[in-house]
């Protein structure tokens, strides 16, 4: 865990938090702009499971929980990796429902929106080098690889020495015959 990883980390997570902490309390500010986003996403919602919420100021506290709580995980390297993944999701419909530049007639709101969008990009961005970064350490990939190769390296010694202790029975096998008795 290097400063820069860690600071890099805190730094990106930062506005999760900050944001997410600021929904939580205060949903009904965004609801307008994410009604419309939500009530396309509510039969999809009632799909997966009955019971999840389907009101837009419930799914606003939601995504801004999660916000919360892995950001604070992308900060403190908690299960860092999926915290970013996590919060990569948590940027799609609030991107969709916050920042509608191709709906803009107004050139100076349309504007704005597209720098917000690009700086969710940007964010997003970010967030998928974290989900990558194995913070110095082996990926699943070298390690899975690595212990492959070691079991097949393993695996070529005991039948050597099968083969070996194989031949030994033989000859002593036929040694025995030999002898009178």
């Amino acid at each position: 865990m290097t400063p820069v990883r860690s600071l890099a980390r805190a730094m990106l997570s930062g506005i999760f938090v900050v944001s997410g902490y600021r929904n939580l309390r205060n949903p009904h500010r965004l609801a307008a702009a994410a009604k419309p986003v939500t009530d396309k996403m509510a039969p999809l919602l009632q799909k997966a499971h009955p019971n999840f919420p389907t009101e837009t100021e419930s799914l606003i506290r939601l995504n801004a929980a999660v916000q919360v709580g892995a950001g604070l995980m992308l900060a403190t390297w908690r299960f860092s990796r999926p915290a970013a993944l996590v919060l990569a999701g948590t940027l799609v419909p609030v991107t969709i429902a916050g920042h509608p530049f191709w709906k803009n007639d107004d050139p100076i709101a349309k504007n704005n929106n597209e720098i917000h969008t690009l700086k969710n990009l940007g964010l997003f961005g970010g967030l998928l080098l974290a989900a990558a970064d194995t913070g110095g350490k082996p990926g699943i990939r070298w390690r899975t690889g690595h212990r492959i190769g070691h079991s097949r390296r393993s695996m070529q010694r005991a039948v050597r020495t099968a083969r070996r202790e194989a031949r030994i029975a033989v000859r002593s096998a036929a040694t025995a015959r030999r002898l009178p008795g």
